[in-house]
Formats: C-alpha cells, sequence, structure tokens
C-alpha cells in the first residue's frame, strides 16, 4: 500500500496543505487543500473518501473535487464519515446555498456522491484495504483511522487531544507508521486545550501510552505554519529529556507534503 501525503499542514500558507492522504490511488483521507495538487486524472481515479471529522481543513477541497471530476466519473464517489460528519456536510456544505448537493444531482438515483454512515470501532474493506474506525476526542465528532498494509497498520489519530482509548486500540495492532497530530506549540498550550488538539508536552504524555516493547515511527502532522519550527524543536528536546526514561527511544520525525511510503 502507498500512502502518499497531500497536505499535512495545520493551516495555508505558502506550500502549506491541509491534511489530506492517497493511499494507492483510489482512496482518499481526508478532503483538505492538498488535494488539489492532483490532476484530474488522479483525482477521477478516486473511489472512496474517508473523512475524520467535519472542520474546514480537512474537507475544503471535497466540494471542489466533486465539480472538477464528476462528469469524468461513471459511478459516485463513496463518502464515509460519521454521522456527525454527514449531516454537518449536508446541512452547511452541501445544502445548494454554499454548494449543490452532490448527493441528488444530477438525481437522486444517480447522484455524484453516497454518503456512507461510520460506527466507532467498525472494520471495513475499502478499494481491496482493511480500515478501522478509531476513536479521536475534539471538539466535533471525530474518528482516526487504522488501514492495514503489507508491513502493518498505518494510523492516522485525525484530530485530538488525551485520547486513552485510542492507545488501548493502537497497543494491540501491529503498526508500521503513526501520523500523530501537534497543532500547536508549548506557549499556546491553553489554545491546543480548548480547541482539543496536542502540544508537545501533552504529545509526550501520550506516547508514554504506548506499549512496551512496540516501536514504530512516528510522524507529527497537522502543525500551524507559523509554529512549525518551535513545534519541532520543543518535540525534539521531549525526545532528549522528558522521554528519556521511556521503555523505548521513539522515533519521531516530521511529515510533510509530497512524502511517500510504501507499506
Amino acid at each position: 500500500m502507498k500512502v502518499r501525503v497531500l497536505g499535512c499542514s495545520g493551516a495555508i500558507a505558502r506550500d502549506c496543505r491541509t491534511t489530506s492522504f492517497l493511499l494507492d490511488h483510489d482512496l482518499l483521507v481526508d478532503a483538505g487543500t492538498g488535494v488539489g495538487d492532483l490532476t484530474l486524472d488522479e483525482m477521477a481515479g478516486i473511489d472512496h473518501v474517508l473523512l475524520t471529522h467535519s472542520h474546514l481543513d480537512h474537507v475544503a477541497a471535497l466540494p471542489l473535487m466533486v465539480d472538477a471530476i464528476a462528469a469524468r466519473r461513471t459511478r459516485p464517489i463513496q463518502v464515509h464519515a460519521l454521522q456527525a460528519t454527514i449531516d454537518a456536510l449536508q446541512a452547511h456544505i452541501f445544502n445548494n446555498t454554499i454548494w449543490p448537493d452532490f448527493s441528488r444531482i444530477p438525481t437522486p438515483a444517480a447522484p455524484f456522491i453516497r454518503f456512507h454512515p461510520l460506527e466507532l470501532g467498525q472494520t471495513l474493506w475499502l478499494a481491496g484495504k482493511q480500515v478501522e474506525v478509531l476513536p479521536a476526542v475534539h471538539t466535533v465528532p471525530a474518528v482516526g483511522y487504522a488501514v492495514t498494509g503489507n508491513k502493518g497498520c498505518w494510523v492516522f489519530t485525525g484530530d485530538t487531544e488525551i485520547n486513552p482509548a485510542l492507545w488501548d486500540r493502537i497497543n494491540q495492532l501491529n503498526v508500521a507508521m503513526l501520523v500523530i497530530e501537534t497543532a500547536f506549540s508549548n506557549r499556546e498550550r491553553g489554545l491546543a486545550q480548548r480547541s482539543l488538539h496536542l502540544s508537545p508536552d501533552v504529545l509526550a504524555s501520550e506516547l508514554e501510552c504506548i506499549g512496551p516493547g512496540r516501536n514504530y515511527p512516528i510522524y507529527i502532522t497537522h502543525t500551524k505554519p507559523a509554529e512549525t519550527a518551535l513545534i519541532m524543536a520543543e518535540v525534539q528536546r521531549l525526545e532528549q529529556t522528558h522521554l528519556a526514561g521511556s521503555n523505548l527511544p521513539h522515533d519521531i520525525r516530521w511529515l510533510r507534503a509530497g512524502q511517500e511510503f510504501e507499506l
């Protein structure tokens, strides 16, 4: 399974694109502004979209992508999300005011997109890949995902803060790569807490929940562009100090748009 990072920033700026991952050629995880770097043919090849939650930085490109490639496809794009996320999209985006309701266009029987509600803990097969819906803790209903590849699971936390249920499940999986958000620096820890995001200090506490003897690359995503350098410096200092007594040193890296991984 190939994982292509289309966007992994917590906001837009030059060369900063918001969250979106393309798995192989046909499964999109979140639909942030990074989708805009795909060609029309690449977008037209996407059969399934998994959304973690309804916030704009994770869904902004979905209505635009559907508009760009719907006429090039012969079947609907399948959009999978929590029912609360689907309800938000239908009420606030695909509402014939902000954007056409492509779940009923060109006809209700043959629309450009179909919505499929997910439930926490559900396992499903999409585009030949096993996907598990993981818990997230955020200001709106949200989830993460574990997608199984040949070398183990690609785990994406989505937007989350302190999340013991997530670690309980991750410690049962064969994790090949963990993508975890750290949106704010420690100086903005109060804002991170209010918006239910991680800061480096809280990230350190969360990584202490990794089970003994388990080690895998951990990629930091969703950093705010104005704070990315500070966040990564703080994470590196934590690795040298706070996490020094961990059962294993953590392999923490910075995720960047354009990276590709074979799992």
